[in-house]
């Protein structure tokens, strides 16, 4: 039987992995359709903002990663219990992408001299902030983000982590022992830890 959900992405990390995260942990079978860069400019008019990742289900197409996760995390019981852990979880999300934003043009800046101007507020400021930020919200939940328990905001701070790491070109969650712990009760949950093991290995 064909698998119900179709993932499309490039191969690497990055936005795809907390979906590919997600779709593992409730032990959905999926297409993991990876593309490579050349094939993009072909690709792109058939999709419906012209990005990706796209998740196509029952002959639907999804877009938005942030929006895919959550649907995902809702098939697999990853939610809040009530609202407002549902708004915690989101605020969450909405941060650690907010610290991708910050750091993506630190990374993508060509001209080297104006790459370096930026690396002073990147390393001294920003990734030091949000670091002690999330590690002191994972300490006050006993190794989570929300509420004590796994939620889907866990698994996309870890699907996450690595590509963040390779934009700074740091591990940024070495002087953060609580999220390093987050890290590992991800890691450790079986259907996760057997993703990690068959996924693809690629740069990022």
């Amino acid at each position: 039987m064909a698998p119900t959900y179709k993932l499309t992405y490039f191969d690497i990390t990055a936005l795809g992995e907390p979906i590919r995260f997600l779709l593992s942990y409730g032990g959905m079978e999926f297409e993991d359709n990876r593309i490579q860069k050349e094939s993009w400019p072909t690709l792109r008019p058939s999709t419906p903002f012209g990005q990706m990742p796209i998740l196509e289900h029952n002959g639907k197409v999804a877009y938005q990663s942030a929006a895919i996760c959550r649907y995902l995390a809702k098939q697999v019981k990853l939610v809040g219990k009530n609202e407002w852990e549902d708004l915690e979880i989101d605020a969450t999300v909405d941060t650690i992408t907010d610290l991708r934003l910050k750091i993506g043009p630190y990374y993508y800046e060509q001209d080297e001299k104006i790459k370096e101007v930026k690396a002073g507020p990147i390393f001294n400021e920003i990734i030091p902030f949000y670091m002690e930020k999330l590690d002191a919200q994972v300490k006050n939940n006993n190794g989570y983000f929300v509420n004590g328990r796994l939620t889907w905001a866990d698994l996309f701070f870890v699907a996450m982590v690595d590509y963040l790491c390779f934009m700074a070109n740091k591990d940024i969650i070495a002087n953060s022992p609580n999220l390093q712990i987050l890290k590992e009760n991800v890691l450790k949950v079986p259907s996760i830890k057997a993703w990690i093991e068959k996924r693809p290995k690629c740069e990022y």
